[in-house]
């Protein structure tokens, strides 16, 4: 009630105060946006638009611009320090944009704005070619339309990491929303665009076109689910020799309402119908869409049954992975390490072994994987990704990239077809050498402040009493990244554990199953990661042996009572 009462006076404008006022009316929804503030956490900080501590609006993005300004200005000593901006088809996200450079300008940074909308990862592309201190992207990603979000990018194209991130956030938590200077300077404020485009395409071919398939013949289907991939990916495409792509106009235009799909995330089956129908109607070899903000990519192909399926985000990561490994020549006297994260398939480590290349893992989180890159300069990044539909290729872009991964998905497609196989027979191949996996992700949406608590007491039932067994096979292991220990239960010892501190705790049995847990970094969700496996893989037997992975993890399920 005292932060609310004071959004009801300056230095608020007149028309937060009133919908303050009216909000006050409605005790739950005035404590939803008030209780707290919005944080960073493992894609930035995002949150429903509205007014109030816990919302997107003009005051909470401008207390972090501020806050960021002053941490800028005080580490860097460049006459001007520089950042570069990006927006994506959001509500408002143009309008918050301007606002965010707005404030940057009047803290005598220079901006470089983005004239319209565009891929989140040229953002990250943007930082290191025009050689700035920092970049913003406003995006929410796939959330629903009502949310927006914020995310910082540093010097190396990444986003902020320890230490740089606590050290921003204690900043930022000493800015009084009088504080901010929200009055342009527009001397500082460039806008940018072409140069940028071209350049950022380019390179995107240059990385992502390692086949050598006949790339006119493949079939293609693409969708930006009303996003901003569209203002890359057919560009793109084109210039690396694709000619058949077939463009969902249905959800071509940049929306923030998405209006043709429930959820703008290609993660879920649902999202790419519209794309799945036209495949049919073209007999497309590969279909791929894009979330709003153009990271992450959902593909789907033809089975051995020639069904289109879509595959899931470790089964394209261990494809694309396993056809760079394939296709990039590798020197003899240098070390090259692909990178993967802690609730991501167990194949990425087995991939690299069979390779014989190096293999670095991360907590949840893109950063974490463009961090290896900065963390180990004398070693080459091939590629990497994570579960959740996100892929990164070579160090070009320093965060999940769904514009060089549509490429570099069509190339394994086009190479494929090229000796007669499909983008699915290539999976099956690794399967041969590693031997069958399977993976699922559960997720639990808790709203609200009850959300928190319930997903808080979630994750500490699980550390006070965690399962013994999982599936009749033995708990051998446990990883607890919130104290940072790793206990082995075969002989009860403790070893520290080498990443950061983060909320997650994964168990792994006797016979390689592995269940990890931890809340949502992005979204009021709790997460429950599955991976189980059968080593003795044969290709004859493959859907049985698939269909047995799958009953096995919906018996984990209802075992650990994640079937509601």
């Amino acid at each position: 009630m005292e932060r609310a009462a004071k959004w009801q006076q300056a230095p608020f404008d007149k028309e937060t105060q009133n919908n303050v006022n009216i909000l006050s009316s409605d005790e739950k929804a005035l404590e939803d946006a008030f209780y707290t503030d919005l944080t960073f956490g493992t894609g930035g900080m995002r949150g429903i638009m509205g007014v109030g501590t816990n919302r997107v609006n003009r005051y909470t993005f401008g207390r972090t611009t501020q806050g960021l300004s002053n941490y800028i200005n005080h580490k860097f000593q460049n006459n001007p320090n520089k950042v570069i901006i990006g927006y994506d088809c959001r509500h408002q996200s143009d309008a918050l944009a301007q606002t965010v450079a707005d404030i940057f300008s009047a803290n005598n940074i220079k901006v470089y704005l983005f004239s319209s909308l565009r891929p989140t990862p040229e953002v990250s592309f943007a930082v290191r070619y025009l050689g700035a201190q920092c970049g913003i992207v406003l995006t929410a990603s796939h959330n629903p339309p009502e949310y927006n979000g914020y995310k910082v990018y540093w010097e190396d194209g990444g986003q902020i990491v320890p230490p740089h991130d606590n050290a921003i956030i204690k900043e930022i938590s000493k800015v009084d929303f009088s504080d901010i200077q929200f009055t342009s300077k527009p001397k500082n404020i460039e806008l940018v665009g072409k140069e940028i485009d071209d350049a950022f395409q380019t390179a995107c071919v240059k990385n992502g076109r390692l086949g050598n398939g006949e790339r006119s013949n493949l079939n293609i289907v693409f969708t930006s689910l009303h996003g901003t991939s569209i203002t890359a990916i057919p560009d793109v495409l084109q210039q690396a020799g694709y000619t058949q792509v077939h463009v969902v106009e249905e959800q071509a235009e940049p929306n923030g309402d998405f209006p043709t799909v429930e959820s703008p995330n290609p993660e879920e089956p649902a999202a790419l119908a519209l794309a799945l129908q036209r495949a049919k109607e073209t007999n497309a070899d590969i279909v791929i869409g894009t979330d709003p903000d153009a990271d992450r990519l959902g593909i789907a192909v033809r089975n051995p049954k020639g069904e289109m399926e879509l595959l899931n985000g470790n089964q394209t990561m261990i494809v694309m992975t396993q056809f760079i490994l394939d296709h990039v020549k590798r020197e003899k006297n240098k070390q090259y390490f692909i990178g993967s994260t802690i609730v991501s398939t167990p194949m990425m480590p087995a991939l690299a072994a069979h390779y014989k290349v190096n293999f670095k893992m991360g907590l949840t989180g893109f950063k974490w994987i463009a961090k290896m890159i900065e963390d180990y300069p004398d070693e080459i990044f091939l590629g990497g990704g994570e579960e959740s539909f996100g892929f990164m290729v070579g160090d070009f872009v320093r965060d999940k990239d769904a514009v060089t991964a549509t490429l570099l998905a069509c190339e394994v497609a086009a190479t494929a077809q090229s000796k007669g196989e499909t983008f699915y027979d290539q999976l099956i191949h690794a399967y041969e050498k590693l031997g069958l996996y399977q993976e699922k992700l559960v997720s639990f949406v808790k709203n609200g402040k009850e959300g928190v608590a319930e997903i808080k007491q979630m994750m500490e039932t699980l550390r006070s009493t965690p399962p013994s067994t999982i599936d009749g096979s033995k708990v051998c292991f446990v990883e607890d990244y919130k104290n940072g220990v790793r206990c082995d239960l075969n002989d009860g010892t403790n070893t520290p554990l080498s990443l950061p501190k983060s909320d997650v705790i994964l168990f792994i049995a006797a016979d390689g199953t592995r269940v990890a847990a931890r809340p949502s970094g992005t979204e009021p969700k709790i997460k429950f990661y599955f991976s189980v496996n059968n080593p003795d893989f044969e290709k004859a037997d493959y859907e049985g042996l698939q269909s047995a992975l799958l009953k096995k993890i919906d018996r984990i399920c209802t075992e650990l009572g994640l079937t509601s």
